[in-house]
């Protein structure tokens, strides 16, 4: 063989540690080999396309961006040309049945694979080893699996280096979204409806407000998340704060800080005038003692220098009585 140029969604299937298959060089979503700028749009395509079109380009970002490949921020080029052709935003880039696919792979649901997509969801990201996929669409073993397959598919995308996976955009949150409403996720679309009015009542320091949405969440979405831990816990802020995304980064969980580690803090975007956020989660122990935890530790001074008003947010749940308590309070410098 002199040359071959073959294209396709998935890297080439290796049978065993020794693949007949071993003269291919593979560029993948995974391991684009400094070919990444080719795969789709670049960030400077598209910002001249927007200003010869008249789109805003803040939109189309938010809407298609999100790849990241060799470095570079890459648009899905379909749906970036489709929204300048017909000057709206929306999903194109999907068949109408694709979703359907989707929902069987998350539906295996190995390892918590359903709350890791709510994780995502609540605009987080979740640690995947790649290494172990087959590269085919049958062979599943481990939610890595699954995760690396969907980064394939370009439902996910890949931060190689932080070893994260996410999802990139609102074009690909709308597939996840039509997913769970067909999939038979009792009660989570419900709980995702909630959050707006919860991250409301954060802002007007309605703690009570905030404690009853969080339970509202919990009892609609106990057949998916199993509460017997922190971290279940903070599966529940993260998508109870699932409207976030729209005035804040992707939340940072374990963020160090002060003399210790915040469980998760949001910080704005910019020119949004909201306040950063710093929650502390606590399992049975004292919604006021989060709060303390938080003062005593200086969890707030890493981003006094950052953004303008802060909100120290603690909230505790008793497993005994089911209940979550919320205390919320403005930090003074």
């Amino acid at each position: 063989m002199e040359l071959a140029y073959m294209t396709g969604i998935l890297p080439i299937k290796k049978y065993g540690e020794h693949s007949a298959l071993n003269l291919f060089d593979e560029y993948s979503m995974i391991a684009p080999k400094g070919l990444g700028r080719y795969f789709g749009f670049t960030e400077e395509e598209v910002r001249a396309e927007c200003g010869r079109h008249g789109m805003d380009y803040a939109e189309m970002e938010s809407w298609y961006d999100g790849y990241l490949l060799d470095g570079c921020h890459i648009y899905n080029p379909k749906s970036v040309c489709d929204a300048l052709r017909w000057k709206d935003f929306q999903s194109y880039w999907t068949g109408t049945e694709t979703y359907e696919a989707l929902k069987v792979y998350i539906d295996l649901n190995f390892d918590g694979l359903k709350e890791a997509v709510i994780a995502m969801l609540g605009n987080a990201r979740c640690k995947v080893d790649p290494a172990t996929s087959q590269n085919d669409m049958a062979t599943f073993r481990t939610r890595d699996d699954v995760l690396t397959l969907l980064i394939q598919l370009g439902y996910l995308t890949y931060d190689r280096e932080s070893g994260e996976t996410f999802i990139p955009n609102w074009e690909i949150i709308q597939e996840f979204l039509r997913s769970i409403k067909t999939g038979g996720w009792d009660g989570l679309a419900q709980a995702l409806a909630r959050s707006e009015r919860l991250l409301q009542s954060t802002w007007e320091l309605d703690g009570s407000a905030v404690a009853q949405g969080l339970a509202a969440i919990h009892s609609e979405t106990a057949s998916i998340l199993k509460y017997n831990d922190e971290n279940s816990l903070t599966c529940t802020i993260l998508m109870a704060y699932y409207s976030a995304r729209a005035y804040y980064m992707n939340p940072i969980l374990e963020m160090p800080s002060g003399k210790g580690f915040s469980d998760v803090v949001y910080l704005p975007r910019q020119n949004v005038g909201r306040p950063a956020l710093v929650v502390e989660l606590k399992w049975n122990r004292s919604v006021s003692g989060a709060i303390q935890q938080i003062r005593d530790r200086q969890y707030a001074s890493w981003i006094e220098g950052y953004t303008g008003d802060i909100l120290l947010i603690g909230v505790n749940y008793d497993r005994e009585s089911k209940t979550h308590e919320c205390v919320i309070e403005e930090y003074r410098k």
